[in-house]
C-alpha cells in the first residue's frame, strides 16, 4: 500500500494544524503559538494603533493575475499603509484565511512567504490568526502599530488653510496596471509595463514614511486606497476645508502615458480616481518631509471641495466596495 504524501497535497489532505504550521514556518514569530499574542511597548508614552482590511478573490485579486506571494504582500501593504497613515510604526499582523479545502498546500506556503517577506520589511511580525474552509480565497489582516511620544496622531480632521498638501509614492500606477491586466492578462503584457503591473499586484509603501511625516510636523494624513480625489476629499470634508491640487505635481508619468496610448485610455483617470497605490497624502505648514513632495495647497474653509488648479476635476470617482467587480 502506497502511503507517500503527494508532492503538493491539498489542505484537506494535510489538515488545519499542518496548514497553520506551514504559515508559521514562512512567517515565523516567537509570539505566535499561544491563545493570543502579547506585544510589549517599546517606549513610554506610547499608544497602540489597530486596523483591519480584507481581500476577496475575484474582487480584490485574481489568481490568474497575481502569484500567491504577491497577494500576501498586497494584503500586508494595504493594512500597514493605514497604520503608517496615522504616523505609527507597524509592529504586528494577524491573518484570518478562508480557502477551499481543495487548495494546494503550495499556494498557502507561497502566500505565507509573501506575507513573511513584507512584514519583515517593516520590522514587524505575523503573530497569529485563523484558517478555515470556504468557497473562495478570503484574506483578512489585522494590523497593529505603535505610536510613541507626545505628538498627536495624524487624523483626517486636522488640515488647516494655508498648509501644503504633500504626498509620498506613485499615483495612478496601480490603476494602470489593472487596466493592462484586464486587457491582456498577466502573460501578454509588454515587459516595459511590468512596474505598473507590480504596482497593482503587490504595491509597496516604504516603511517609516508615516513616522517621518509625523515627526516633521504633518498634521493630517490618509493613504490613496480608493482614489486620489476621493481620499483627498475625505481630509477636506473632515477638516471643513477646500483643497487645491496642482496638475503639474500629479501629472501622469511617461510610463502612464505610454500605457494609455496602448490602451487608448486617459491616464488622468488613473491618477485621479484609480486608487490602490497606497500613496501617503498629508498636510503640513512646514516644508515637505524627506520622501515627500508638495502636490497642492489647503485653501479656505469650505464643505470639502477638492479642485485641480482651481477647477473641478475631470474625474472624481473612486473605488466602491459594492460596485461591479473587476
Amino acid at each position: 500500500m502506497n502511503t507517500r504524501q503527494p508532492l503538493n497535497p491539498t489542505l484537506a489532505e494535510v489538515g488545519e494544524r499542518e496548514a497553520i504550521n506551514l504559515i508559521a514556518a514562512h512567517a515565523p514569530s516567537p509570539r505566535n503559538g499561544d491563545d493570543a499574542a502579547v506585544l510589549e511597548h517599546d517606549a513610554p508614552n506610547s499608544q497602540t494603533v489597530v486596523s483591519t482590511d480584507m481581500l476577496v478573490q475575484n474582487r480584490h485579486f485574481r489568481l490568474d493575475w497575481s502569484t500567491p506571494a504577491e497577494i500576501g504582500k498586497k494584503a500586508i501593504t494595504q493594512n500597514f499603509a493605514d497604520v503608517e497613515a496615522m504616523g505609527a510604526r507597524p509592529k504586528a499582523a494577524l491573518l484570518a484565511l478562508s480557502v477551499p479545502a481543495h487548495t494546494r498546500v503550495q499556494f498557502v506556503a507561497e502566500l505565507a512567504r509573501g506575507i513573511g517577506e513584507r512584514v519583515v520589511e517593516y520590522g514587524a511580525e505575523l503573530v497569529g490568526g485563523d484558517i478555515t474552509d470556504g468557497d473562495a480565497v478570503v484574506i483578512s489582516v489585522t494590523a497593529v502599530g505603535q505610536l510613541g511620544g507626545s505628538l498627536p496622531e495624524l487624523c483626517l480632521d486636522r488640515a488647516r488653510p494655508g498648509q501644503h498638501v504633500v504626498a509620498s509614492g506613485e499615483i495612478g500606477a496601480s490603476a494602470a496596471g489593472l487596466a493592462l491586466l484586464q486587457r491582456f492578462g498577466r502573460d501578454n503584457i509588454p515587459e516595459e509595463f511590468a512596474p505598473l503591473v507590480q504596482s497593482h499586484c503587490a504595491a509597496k509603501v516604504p516603511p517609516g514614511r508615516g513616522f517621518v511625516a509625523r515627526s516633521a510636523g504633518v498634521s493630517s494624513m490618509t493613504d490613496n486606497s480608493d482614489g486620489l480625489i476621493v481620499d483627498t476629499r475625505n481630509i477636506a470634508r473632515r477638516s471643513n476645508v477646500s483643497i487645491n491640487l496642482f496638475s503639474d505635481a500629479i501629472a501622469p508619468s511617461e510610463l502612464l502615458y505610454a500605457a494609455a496610448e496602448l490602451l487608448q485610455a486617459d491616464p488622468w483617470e488613473w491618477v485621479l480616481q484609480g486608487g490602490e497605490d497606497h500613496t501617503l497624502i498629508g498636510t503640513t505648514t512646514s516644508a515637505a518631509p524627506t520622501g515627500y513632495r508638495v502636490i497642492g495647497r489647503v485653501d479656505h474653509r469650505s464643505e470639502g471641495e477638492v479642485l485641480i488648479d482651481g477647477k473641478t476635476p475631470l474625474f472624481d470617482g473612486g473605488w466602491s466596495s459594492f460596485a461591479t467587480s473587476t
